[in-house]
């Protein structure tokens, strides 16, 4: 179970807010890469001119579009939980095990944030760029890195929930 909003204090508010913002930023994002395609189909059926590089743009749009939507699922508890083994447990056992998965998910979403920025370091010294384009590959490493890392601490919030933040929401309960 995760907090409310009626009890998630300041910080739970201020990354449902962040949340918001990728969301909306990725929501753009798909807008426009749903935009181009349509074009880039008109283009190309009535007028045997499709847009150059569409794919490339769809593409490298997709992977920033999943990195700013992660942290908006992560932080309703909307991404896949199997309970199989611990639907019946109490819920002490329940709330440790969903603090255990909670850290697992903040040390790989922490990983891969890291390595989403290394990557993106390395397109840039290696001026790499897509194909047809010659778009720079680092600018959509550089755009992945903060969905990613809101994530992993969304992740570490979640952590402090389920392990730490027993005795707060006790109080709160009690209130």
């Amino acid at each position: 179970m995760l907090p409310d909003k009626a009890h998630e204090g300041w910080f739970g508010r201020l990354l449902h807010i962040l949340c918001d913002i990728c969301a909306g930023v990725g929501g753009l994002i798909l807008i426009a890469m749903a935009l181009l395609t349509v074009v880039s189909v008109i283009g190309r059926a009535f007028f045997s001119s499709p847009i150059l590089g569409d794919v490339e743009l769809v593409q490298l749009g997709t992977a920033v579009c999943v990195a700013l939507f992660l942290p908006y699922t992560q932080m309703r508890g909307g991404n896949i939980i199997v309970d199989v083994f611990t639907q019946h447990a109490r819920p002490t056992t329940q709330r440790a095990m969903d603090g255990l998965g909670s850290f697992l998910f903040t040390v790989v979403m922490a990983v891969v944030a890291w390595r989403v920025w290394v990557g993106g370091m390395q397109s840039l010294d290696y001026e790499e760029s897509s194909m047809l384009l010659g778009f720079p590959i680092w600018i959509t490493y550089a755009l992945m890195v903060p969905g990613l890392a809101l994530c992993a601490l969304i992740g570490l919030y979640h952590t402090w929930w389920h392990w730490g933040g027993a005795r707060a929401r006790k109080e709160a309960e009690a209130a």
